[in-house]
C-alpha cells in the first residue's frame, strides 16, 4: 500500500504528518524517543512562546535568511494563534509582544494535537529510530528488531544538533552527505557564553541582572540575563548571540537611564569616605551588578559605568544550545524542501539551516518549514 512516511515527531514533523493526512494520504510517523515532541515539551517548561505578535516584515526580518519568507507569510503569527484555538487552546499576547497559551504550559496543546492528529488517521511509531538507507527504503532500529520502509514520499525532520538527549542528535548528517546532500557546519544559537569568573563571584551564581544595556559591538540591546558558574546565559545574552558568537564585544551599560554628567553629578553627593559597594548601590545597581563592576573594573569603577566590557570566552558547547544554525543547505532543497539528491524526500524544521532568536521564531519557523513541506510532499504524491 501507498503511504507517506515522516521521520521525526517533533513540531515540523508532526505539522508535516498533519498536511500530508489532510491531503487524504495514509500517513506513518516514526519516532526514535518513547514519546513525541520531547523538546517541544522542554521548551514550554517556562511558559510555552508559540510565536511573536508582529506584522510579517517585521517578523520575518528576525530569521537570517529569506528562503523562510513565503513559508511564513503562509504561517506566519496570525496563522499560529488560529491554529492553536483551533486545538481548543486559547493564547494570549503579553507586554512583550510574545504569544503563549492561556495555559502556558506545552502539554495541553500537544496533547490536543496528538488527539486530532490519530483521529485524522495517523499512525504513530515510537521507539522507532532511523539508522541510514537500505537500498532505497528507509531502515529503522525497533522493537521488534530491523525494519525498512519503503514510502511513497518522505519528510524528514530530525531535528538540529542541540540537546541530544532530546532526540536531536544529528546522526543523519553523514547518511545525507553520502547521497549529495550539502550540509552546513553546525553552529550553536541562542546559547550562552562562558566567563572566567574569580572566587569572589561564586555568591552571585543564579543571580538575574535586570535593567541594564547590552552594547554588543556598534549595537544596544536591553534584556535580562543569569550570571551562572559557567559564564553568562538568559534571554538578554540569547537575543544578541549570533553577533557574540561571530565576533563582536560585549560590554554592559549598567545605568541606562543616567548620562555620565549625571552619575557624576550623584557622586558628587555623596559623603566621602563611602566605600565603593555603597555609592555604587546608591546609584541604583543591586548586589549582581555591584559584583560586576567590582569583578572587571574594580581599578576605576565609576568611569565603566556606562560601558563595562565583560571578556568573554566563547560560546557554550553546541549540545547545551537552544538552538542552532547549520544543517541542510538551501542550495540542496528545491522550493518545496524536496532534496534534489533524494526525490521525494522533503526536509523540514532544524534540519534546514536557518537561525532565528528565541521568542516564538523558532517553534513558528519549525511548524511553518513542516506545513510547508508537508503540502509539498502531498503534491508529489498525489502527482505520481
Amino acid at each position: 500500500m501507498s503511504y507517506a512516511l515522516v521521520i521525526g515527531a517533533g513540531p515540523a514533523g508532526l505539522m508535516a504528518a498533519e498536511e500530508l493526512a489532510k491531503a487524504g494520504l495514509r500517513v506513518v510517523v516514526c519516532e526514535a524517543k518513547p514519546s513525541i515532541g520531547r523538546k517541544f515539551l522542554m521548551a514550554g517548561k517556562s511558559g510555552l512562546n508559540v510565536t511573536k505578535d508582529e506584522e510579517l516584515d517585521a517578523f520575518a526580518q528576525h530569521y537570517d535568511t529569506p528562503a523562510l519568507r513565503p513559508m511564513l507569510a503562509e504561517f506566519g503569527p496570525r496563522e499560529v494563534r488560529i491554529w492553536c484555538r483551533a486545538l481548543g487552546q486559547e493564547v494570549f499576547t503579553g507586554s512583550s509582544g510574545r504569544v503563549f497559551p492561556v495555559a502556558m504550559k506545552a502539554s495541553p496543546l500537544l496533547r490536543a494535537w496528538a488527539e486530532r492528529l490519530a483521529s485524522q488517521g495517523v499512525e504513530l511509531r515510537t521507539r522507532w529510530r532511523w539508522t541510514g538507507f537500505d537500498g532505497p527504503g528507509f531502515r529503522f532500529d525497533t522493537p521488534v528488531g530491523v525494519q525498512v520502509l519503503t514510502p511513497s514520499v518522505t519528510v524528514l525532520a530530525l531535528g538540529g544538533a542541540s540537546w541530544q538527549r532530546l532526540g536531536s542528535d544529528a546522526a543523519w548528517v553523514p547518511w545525507l552527505a553520502a547521497k549529495g546532500v550539502g550540509i552546513a557546519p553546525w553552529k550553536p544559537a541562542n546559547m550562552g557564553f562562558r566567563v572566567n569568573w574569580s572566587p569572589k563571584m561564586a555568591p552571585f551564581f543564579g543571580q538575574p541582572v535586570k535593567g541594564a544595556t547590552l552594547i554588543v559591538g556598534s549595537s544596544r540591546e536591553n534584556g535580562e540575563f543569569v550570571i551562572s558558574a559557567k559564564g553568562l546565559e538568559g534571554g538578554g545574552i540569547y537575543a544578541v548571540s549570533r553577533a557574540l558568537r561571530d565576533g563582536a564585544s560585549l560590554a554592559l551599560d549598567l545605568l541606562p537611564s543616567l548620562t555620565g554628567a549625571e552619575i557624576a553629578t550623584r557622586l558628587s553627593r555623596m559623603k566621602h569616605g563611602e566605600s565603593t559597594a555603597n555609592r555604587l548601590r546608591k546609584l541604583g545597581l543591586d548586589k549582581a551588578q555591584v559584583a560586576l563592576v567590582m569583578e572587571f573594573a574594580r581599578a576605576a569603577p565609576f568611569d565603566h559605568l556606562k560601558h563595562l566590557p565583560i571578556p568573554l570566552q566563547g560560546p557554550r558547547p553546541l549540545d547545551e544550545a537552544i538552538s542552532v544554525a547549520g544543517g541542510v543547505e538551501w542550495a540542496s532543497v528545491t522550493e518545496g524542501l524536496e532534496l534534489k539528491a533524494l526525490p521525494r524526500t522533503f526536509v523540514a524544521g532544524e534540519m534546514l539551516d536557518w537561525e532565528a532568536p528565541t521568542g516564538g521564531y523558532l517553534l513558528t519557523g519549525c511548524w511553518a518549514t513542516g506545513r510547508w513541506a508537508g503540502r509539498a510532499a502531498a503534491r508529489s504524491f498525489l502527482a505520481m
